[in-house]
């Protein structure tokens, strides 16, 4: 009796052991078959996103058996086409199907007898054009996204620099106000307060201390070079503190 029992229990784990090698074996002859093979958990992280965008690597594309000639000519020639057609959509501005393409349905281009069977080929030559349509539409969003950030940065290029502009008028002395006085009253005030500020400001950057200018005696007095010839005095210190605000922006900025 006991002899029996252990016989079954013999049994038993003998069966187990097969049902689990055939298991083995099974998985091993699909992948062998299939380079794509995937457990379903990899099917479902890649699958999605990588499986549908192969490109050029042919180790990514399903193996439905022929030779390895036929395959490659099958795949570079499907994918080429794919890439053309998905080209000319783009540049004209439409999607269509690409099922509906002539090319896609014929499924020939570099097809000969010699590579062997036909309609293997045509299979390999789909699966290709599909991913070299796909990458097209990929690549050219990629190209849009890039544009436009590229005008993106240009646009806040362009407006930091014309906000920067307006309050560095450096010594373009059009763009400076005018207060009334004599054409040599104003150039000699805008000239003499630039001078004044980019010194003080190249002073205080090279020390790594920003000061508040207004505290400086220079900007305070507004007097430097001025003569009584020139005209009126307070005319002279408003120009003249105008440029030195602006001369000390340019100095402390490293300008």
């Amino acid at each position: 009796m006991k002899t029996n029992q252990w016989l079954r229990r013999i049994g038993g784990a003998i069966l187990a052991f097969a049902l689990l090698l055939g298991i083995g074996i099974a998985l091993s002859t699909a992948q062998a078959q299939n380079p794509d093979y995937r457990y379903p958990q990899d099917r479902d992280r890649n699958g999605n996103g990588d499986q549908n965008r192969r490109d050029r690597n042919w180790d990514r594309y399903g193996n439905y058996g022929g030779s390895v000639e036929l395959r490659q000519t099958a795949l570079n020639a499907g994918y080429n086409e794919g890439i053309r057609e998905g080209s000319n959509d783009r540049q004209n501005g439409r999607h269509s199907d690409y099922r509906d393409s002539n090319t896609y349905r014929k499924a020939t281009k570099d097809y000969s007898s010699r590579l062997g069977d036909r309609e293997l080929y045509r299979r390999y030559f789909r699966e290709a054009f599909e991913n070299g349509y796909n990458a097209e539409g990929y690549a050219q969003g990629r190209r849009d996204r890039d544009d436009r950030d590229a005008r993106d940065a240009r646009d806040r290029d362009r407006d930091r620099n014309d906000n920067g502009n307006q309050n560095r008028r450096g010594r373009n002395w059009d763009r400076y106000g005018n207060y009334g006085g004599s054409f040599q009253l104003r150039q000699t005030a805008l000239n003499a307060g630039y001078n004044e500020g980019i010194k003080q400001g190249r002073n205080d950057r090279n020390r790594r201390n920003r000061s508040d200018y207004r505290d400086q005696s220079a900007y305070r007095k507004a007097t430097k070079d001025y003569s009584s010839g020139l005209g009126d005095r307070e005319v002279y210190r408003r120009y003249y503190r105008e440029a030195y605000e602006n001369g000390y922006d340019a100095g402390v900025n490293g300008y």
